[in-house]
């Protein structure tokens, strides 16, 4: 049913491109309000609220902001793609075959060499804007992240209680995972925690989720890699079956969140802190994102979070997985955006909201409401009000994704620690990034897209992600999930793997 409704968005797309350039020029050229689309991780802001009030105030315009609830985005912006109504700033999957086949249509600006022009908007690494390109064009402005953030996060107290080190490799993992199972970590007297927490992953294969670590870590490619001479999808090697009949192993071991398939990433960090699970593989700020959970519930006792980087495999080898250095872009609309004036004038909008001032609004909220600057840090202040409160929502859940370089401290303020638990875990994490990215595996086909990629890639691009949870949860076989790879291959993926390598080579 899902294919079908990703069909039938393709086939409405050229009927929605056609709309979008023939659209009303009198709505056209009012830019007083900026409609934008962005993803959600928690509750959506007020639209009158203080956050977004401040951030008008800051741009000079009003916003009209969709927010959409994470693990749906991926198929909202398909759904968004094939209609008439595109908002003028879309964050935006940037190698996507719907975002690509629009954007070739004409429904997005190409702005390759346009950034320059402005400060904030310009690629602060070369290597990044390389990344982002779909084979030579910019369709977007990259939303920086650190090239190497994936790690692992436990509970502190669990491991103290069933008398376990911090795993160093995938085998570690496995009997941490199986003590915080069966050795009643939470004292309650009950079998009832798990180990790991795996969400439903709202992208597809080789979108950074839990899965493509645990893979990576096994030896499996980040997305390609060479076998034999060429090029292949990382999920055509024995390396990734060997890491996916390991989780499986781990699945029906009640190892794993039974609703892993099903758990909104929204809700992600509930588990862990509910004393539900004890085990989250994600980015590393989700070690700091936990504690500060933790100390919210209770001041007196907060100190429950560990961390550790990639992990080794059984053999003693280590695999990591690295980041492209950015998530996603913010992509900038046609449909009321129709000319060079126009466009020039959201870039400056753009550019403002990415200033230092921009940034520590998106990234920190608003200066003597909800913290206070020290030096290059930000204090929290008025913690007591429930106002501020949700000032620190609508920037840690929403705000935050509009950020282009804010949310990685380059031109925010970093949080100052509290406490030398928090600061200890803060620069634990930094000496992790610096370790990992000794032994990463970097994608070597970031910056290309396949013709067909785009042109079948919306019928075929969920096929081994849906295939892999099917997989893990049982409902097929390793033959079913085979079948299915051959399916990719079959439905368009064996000329996808020749363009890419023809591509690359180029």
């Amino acid at each position: 049913m899902k294919i079908r409704r990703l069909a039938a968005a393709a086939l409405a797309l050229s009927t929605a491109l056609t709309v979008t350039a023939c659209g009303d020029d009198e709505q056209a050229a009012d830019l007083d309000t900026l409609t934008i689309m962005s993803n959600l991780h928690g509750t959506a802001p007020n639209p009158n609220g203080e956050m977004q009030k401040a951030v008008e105030a800051l741009i000079g315009k009003k916003l009209d902001i969709t927010w959409v609830p994470n693990p749906d985005y991926g198929d909202k912006s398909n759904v968004t793609l094939a209609s008439n109504k595109l908002p003028d700033i879309m964050v935006a999957n940037e190698k996507a075959p719907a975002f690509i086949k629009a954007a070739e249509a004409g429904a997005f600006w190409d702005l390759t060499g346009k950034l320059d022009q402005y400060e904030n908007l310009k690629p602060a690494d070369p290597q990044i804007a390389k990344n982002v390109q779909v084979n030579g064009k910019t369709w977007g402005i990259y939303r920086a992240r650190p090239l190497l953030r994936s790690s692992v996060t436990y509970r502190k107290d669990w491991l103290a209680k069933v008398g376990l080190p911090e795993p160093e490799s995938v085998p570690d993992l496995y009997k941490v995972a199986k003590a915080f199972t069966e050795q009643d970590p939470d004292g309650n007297g009950k079998k009832d925690t798990y180990g790991l927490i795996i969400p439903k992953w709202p992208g597809g294969y080789s979108s950074s989720s839990p899965y493509d670590a645990f893979e990576t870590w096994h030896g499996a490619p980040n997305g390609w890699g060479e076998r034999n001479g060429k090029l292949v999808p990382g999920f055509d090697t024995e390396e990734f079956l060997t890491a996916n009949r390991e989780l499986k192993k781990w699945i029906d071991e009640g190892l794993v969140n039974p609703d892993f398939a099903t758990l909104d990433t929204g809700n992600w960090m509930d588990p862990f802190v509910q004393g539900k699970g004890g085990i989250i593989i994600d980015v590393n700020i989700k070690s700091t994102d936990l504690f500060n959970l933790f100390k919210e519930k209770d001041p007196k006792d907060f100190d429950k979070v560990v961390q550790t980087g990639n992990l080794k495999r059984a053999d003693g080898q280590k695999f990591s997985l690295p980041f492209s250095g950015y998530l996603n872009v913010l992509a900038i609309s046609k449909q009321r955006i129709k000319t060079e004036e126009q466009l020039n004038e959201v870039l400056a909008v753009l550019n403002k909201l990415q200033s230092k001032e921009g940034s520590v609004l998106l990234t920190n909220g608003i200066e003597g409401r909800n913290f206070k600057a020290e030096g290059e840090y930000a204090v929290p202040i008025n913690q007591e009000d429930p106002a501020v409160k949700l000032i620190e929502n609508d920037v840690d859940k929403a705000f935050i994704q509009l950020g282009t370089r804010s949310s990685v401290g380059t031109t925010a303020y970093e949080e100052k620690p509290v406490d030398e638990a928090k600061a200890a875990l803060i620069e634990e994490r930094k000496q992790l990034m610096v370790e990992d990215l000794k032994t990463a595996v970097h994608n070597p086909a970031l910056g290309v897209v396949a013709p067909t990629a785009v042109q079948v890639g919306a019928n075929i691009e969920k096929i081994v992600s849906d295939a892999r949870v099917k997989y893990l949860s049982g409902t097929i076989d390793e033959a079913g999930l085979k079948a299915e790879i051959q399916r990719w291959y079959d439905g368009g993926g064996t000329k996808i793997a020749q363009e890419v390598n023809e591509l690359v080579k180029k």
